[in-house]
């Protein structure tokens, strides 16, 4: 077995473990913990108007413009 051999083998070994890692990296990222979405509602609330872009309701349920 000559020099050159051995340092093949070598990279050999180190690039299989590092697919290795990669699939189970990769597997975990697919198959995880999935983040939850919020689930945002269209309606408004019951009684008040909404509010628009360009306007915003304070404390008092005034509107102002922005």
């Amino acid at each position: 077995m000559t020099l050159q051999d051995m340092a093949d083998n070598y990279l050999e070994k180190q690039r299989e473990q590092y697919e290795a890692r990669k699939a189970a990296w990769e597997k975990a990222r697919k198959y995880g913990k999935k983040k939850s979405k919020r689930s945002i509602s269209c309606a408004p609330a019951a009684g008040r108007p909404m509010s628009t872009d360009t306007q915003q309701e304070d404390t008092d349920g005034n509107q102002q413009a922005l």
